[in-house]
């Protein structure tokens, strides 16, 4: 037991978590000079979205050898949106490598998952990372570490931590900043501070054997696989567990399984203090206590932060429904969200009338990367806009809260102080973070975020880094007002023309282009002003025996505008919908036929004041 240390990276998105790791993977001899993943960068990083997008959204474990001891690494994700991930697994850890940026400091997310680690009394090695940035201001960055733990701290003893310098990317940490960042290194530093500082899992080999599942994995040929560290005892092949919500029911273990690297081995026995990984029990969840059936005890469970927003989704009812995904009903979109919800712990589904399904999660992100690989796995559906979940505290309505971390160059400046006011933002702070760049810090509604980030970045031509942590829930603030343009709305079902295309794009930009084939009440573009309008898109130019000289000149069509489907979710208000399928994305009005829209719009008003 005294030769195992359990160790969680934890960070604020793109610190360098996930490349620290690599480092130590390659260094530490798992993988032989000539296989593929000592060519690669963000090995952990094996989901396909985590690639595209250069996040970690899984919390995932490898296990590394050094000087005899067995190092149980677990890489965390940096996004708040995904901070369920976060929680269920720093429970399976005894210290945590907190990863910070030299330029950028602790940020947002930085504070949520320091406060966590704390709360689990981890101890924390700090490695500042990026050192060689050139607007690098490390010791600024180490004085505002220490003042986030003087913060966060609940005892003196986590005051004292100890830290350590990196160029992650080059595979060198420092116990000392370095005057020359050029210099030979390596990663022997942090192991050795790995072993030293982190201590060993205060559990017991006595007792009967105890394991809290922190996460789950499913295997085509073993089944579902529960993962967790071994609090209590020791465990055999073939014993006999039970879970403790049910003990009258037992079950066999059929396999043990420790991890090497990135991969498992099987093995006859398992101790306490070691992640392992269990097959033989078919219907377990994440925070169920596996036990000896002869203490039916449970241990602590992990405590999930609540959703904050939340949508409505149902099967595709748009006039292409079916021909583009393999699954649509609505049977199949709930047998999925079952699924999802085994091992997605900050996700909510509740099931409305008429096949619709309410999804609560922690933010757009979160609820976006699941859409996301639903529809490449063949799923159709519709989504409604996204709400803020808000509650009654006594007997007043409350919403959730957050602050907002900007940073972007000085220069844009105004636009962020115009876009933010719009919202109604509270401005907390402003600093400087290197000669050219300004962090701004905004206390706002969570319902004032949604279409934040894309709005921004188009303002500061890609160049703004938005984060967000929650902070409370508080009473309920003044109403947002319509920040987006009118849609173009199509009136007819067709293949789109570029002489139709051509008279829309005098009215504002588009989103389609000459041979896509769409359908009535399918938005088309934004218009300049604020109303909606309908189009024909799909006319033609008709054809006479007199024509004027030059009428026949070519058309010029300017490129459509594509959004990407968490960019989709932000531009849809509460009148439309966003059908998804496995090959487009297409925003609608729920109300397809401008008959049926007049007719709503007329309900809504005797709603508000009905006759007499």
């Amino acid at each position: 037991m005294q030769k195992i240390r359990n160790i969680a990276v934890i960070a604020h998105v793109d610190h360098g978590k996930t490349t620290l790791v690599d480092a130590l993977l390659k260094q530490t001899n798992v993988f032989r000079d000539n296989q593929k993943e000592m060519q690669e960068e963000r090995i952990m990083d094996s989901n396909d979205l985590e690639r595209e997008r250069g996040i970690t959204i899984l919390a995932k474990n490898c296990a590394i050898a050094y000087n005899d001891y067995k190092i149980n690494i677990i890489d965390t994700p940096g996004h708040a949106d995904f901070s369920g991930e976060v929680e269920r697994t720093l429970s399976m850890a005894d210290g945590a490598l907190l990863i910070i940026d030299a330029q950028e400091g602790p940020m947002p997310q930085s504070r949520f998952v320091l406060k966590k680690a704390l709360e689990l009394d981890l101890k924390i090695i700090v490695v500042v990372n990026k050192i060689d940035k050139p607007f690098a201001r490390t010791q600024v960055v180490l004085g505002k570490v220490e003042d986030l733990f003087l913060e966060l701290a609940h005892n003196e003893d986590q005051l004292h931590f100890t830290t350590l310098y990196a160029v992650a990317r080059e595979g060198k940490v420092f116990n000392e900043l370095p005057e020359d960042f050029n210099q030979p290194g390596n990663v022997t530093p942090l192991l050795e501070t790995i072993i030293t500082e982190i201590p060993e899992p205060p559990v017991t080999q006595d007792g009967p054997f105890k394991m809290v599942v922190s996460s789950l994995d499913y295997d085509k040929h073993l089944g579902r696989i529960s993962i967790g560290r071994i609090h209590s005892g020791t465990i055999r092949k073939r014993d006999t567990i039970i879970v403790t919500d049910k003990p009258t029911k037992s079950y066999s273990v059929e396999r043990i399984m420790l991890g090497r690297g990135l991969d498992r081995y099987e093995a006859e026995t398992a101790a306490a203090g070691d992640i392992v990984a269990l097959t033989g029990v078919s219907d377990i969840t994440i925070g169920q206590t596996l036990s000896d059936p002869s203490d039916t005890e449970s241990l602590h469970t992990i405590e999930i932060s609540e959703p904050t927003l939340h949508m409505q989704m149902g099967s595709n009812t748009s006039p292409f429904s079916a021909q583009e995904g393999e699954f649509n009903t609505s049977r199949q979109l709930e047998e999925r969200l079952d699924r999802e919800l085994e091992s997605n712990l900050s996700l909510r589904v509740e099931k409305l009338d008429g096949g619709q399904f309410k999804l609560s999660g922690r933010g757009e992100l979160h609820l976006s990367i699941l859409l996301e690989n639903m529809r490449r796995e063949g799923y159709e559906m519709e989504v409604g806009k996204p709400q803020v979940i808000t509650k009654k505290i006594d007997g007043v309505l409350h919403e959730p809260v957050e602050e907002v971390s900007i940073i972007v160059p000085e220069e844009y400046s105004g636009a962020i102080n115009q876009e933010v006011g719009k919202r109604y933002g509270e401005m907390q702070k402003i600093e400087s973070v290197t000669d050219t760049e300004v962090e701004f810090t905004y206390k706002m509604a969570s319902r004032a975020l949604i279409g934040l980030r894309s709005s921004l970045l188009t303002q500061t031509k890609g160049t703004a880094l938005v984060s967000s942590q929650f902070l409370a829930f508080e009473p309920m603030g003044r109403a947002i007002p319509q920040l987006r343009n009118g849609a173009l709305i199509s009136s007819e079902t067709g293949d789109v023309t570029a002489y139709g295309l051509n008279a829309a794009q005098q009215r504002g930009i588009t989103f389609v282009e000459p041979g896509d084939t769409i359908y009535e009440g399918q938005i088309i573009g934004l218009n300049a002003k604020k109303e909606d309008i309908e189009v024909n898109v799909c006319k033609g130019k008709k054809l006479t025996n007199m024509r004027a000289s030059g009428s026949d000149g070519v058309i010029q069509i300017t490129p459509p505008i594509l959004m990407s489907l968490e960019q989709s979710l932000e531009f849809i208000e509460d009148d439309e919908l966003l059908e998804i399928t496995p090959k487009s994305l297409r925003v609608r009005k729920k109300q397809l036929t401008a008959v049926d829209r007049k007719r709503q719009r007329r309900k809504e008003r005797e709603a508000i004041s009905p006759r007499s």
